[in-house]
């Protein structure tokens, strides 16, 4: 039989295209691959992200109604919330749009968005704020610190000599310095110590008789019941003299006549119990808290008061023309017939008698318990001024008080 060439050598070409061919599929998939991963890597930003990215996300709820309607919608919210945050900018007066959102600021800013969201908005604010961001008006915060203490430039300076040491040497166990248009306390010594305060107590005798608006011309007779039964003083106003109304009033405010005092709380409706019944109702109405009546006299050791509630008595009287002019009289002539055809009172405070000007209204007292006792109502440059001076050991103790308390304020207020 003749050779024959075997088949294997005739498909050898077919072996090598077909490897060829498995060999060209797997570098296209790794190329795809390498491509895929790439464009994934580095595939740019839609620009409705960064649309997005410029604006402070709206709330969950927000967004989750936004992605429930169609983009056009979604759009429209964003638009609109946007002008919300302009608006509510432009209203508050935020400078910047990074402090729209609460979530974005640092503990510290959030404190102080807190602050400014308590304070009080509106023109005087806003006025106030000019020019200093977001700091407090200098004016503001001088008004707060001088709430306690108004009107702080009204002191007793120590180039005028007033010193603690100045102030301790006053004789008086209790002394009190008020001025009387802004309650500035300008000194105070034990101020609201109750003691006894003598016939200090005839300015609330006057300032009752005349509320009871008796007729002043009326006369009124001096009785046995009108007699001191405390410390047993006598009177140059014997029992059965005769004075009107205006001059029992007088002499008790200027002179301290007890038994004129005694006829005019014993002739009131519902007696002499009335009539204290109605000084304590009045002290209550005043404030004088720590203040008590016994008789109209206030030869009483139970008449008390401190230097404090006095200080309001001589703000009420001195709303009575009659008590100030009264008060700060020199001498004064009566008539209450009797064998005594007139008498000659003078006023018992020496300064007034001394012909000073400025006292405009003023009472003294004395009684052993009490010691030597004055308020006055001075006017110092225009201002009234009211002294209370209680408990003074000597009989001229009381008025040197009141002349060095009153150098003190001539040479201090303005």
């Amino acid at each position: 039989m003749p050779y024959r060439q075997s088949t294997p050598s005739s498909s050898f070409p077919d072996f090598h295209f077909a490897g060829w061919l498995r060999y060209v599929a797997l570098i296209g998939l790794l190329w795809l691959n390498v491509g895929w991963t790439f464009g994934a890597t580095h595939e740019p930003v839609p620009h409705a992200s960064v649309r997005a990215s410029r604006h402070v996300s709206p709330p969950a709820r927000s967004v989750s109604k936004a992605k429930a309607h169609n983009g056009g919608k979604a759009k429209k919210a964003v638009a609109r919330k946007a002008r919300q945050r302009v608006v509510h900018k432009r209203r508050h007066g935020v400078q910047h749009e990074h402090s729209l959102h609460a979530s974005k600021l640092a503990p510290k800013s959030r404190r102080q968005a807190a602050r400014i969201a308590r304070e009080p908005r509106g023109p005087k604010r806003a006025a106030g704020m000019q020019g200093q961001g977001n700091r407090q008006p200098a004016a503001s915060r001088n008004a707060i610190h001088a709430a306690g203490t108004a009107h702080a430039g009204l002191r007793l300076l120590p180039r005028c000599g007033y010193t603690p040491r100045s102030r301790a040497s006053l004789r008086a166990r209790s002394v009190f310095v008020v001025d009387e248009r802004t309650q500035t306390v300008l000194t105070e010594k034990e101020a609201d110590r109750v003691m006894p305060i003598a016939s200090v107590s005839k300015l609330m005798t006057a300032v009752v008789s005349l509320d009871a608006r008796h007729a002043l011309d009326a006369p009124l007779r001096v009785t046995v019941q009108d007699q001191d039964f405390d410390k047993f003083t006598g009177s140059r106003l014997s029992v059965g003299s005769v004075l009107s109304r205006h001059d029992m009033l007088h002499i008790a405010l200027m002179s301290s006549e007890n038994r004129a005092a005694a006829a005019l709380s014993r002739d009131y409706a519902g007696g002499r119990p009335g009539f204290v019944a109605a000084m304590n109702a009045k002290a209550r109405a005043l404030g004088m808290r720590r203040t008590s009546f016994v008789n109209g006299t206030g030869l009483s050791p139970h008449n008390v008061s401190t230097a404090r509630d006095l200080a309001r008595l001589v703000a009420a009287a001195s709303r009575y023309p009659l008590i100030r002019a009264y008060s700060t009289d020199r001498d004064q002539m009566v008539f209450p017939g009797g064998p005594r055809a007139s008498l000659s009172y003078h006023n018992s405070n020496a300064l007034v008698r001394g012909g000073d000007r400025s006292i405009v209204l003023q009472k003294t007292g004395f009684i052993n318990e009490a010691g030597h006792c004055v308020v006055v109502r001075m006017m110092v440059h225009g201002r009234p001024i009211d002294i209370v001076v209680l408990g003074a050991p000597g009989p001229r103790d009381h008025i040197a008080d009141v002349i060095r308390i009153r150098r003190w304020l001539r040479c201090s207020l303005p």
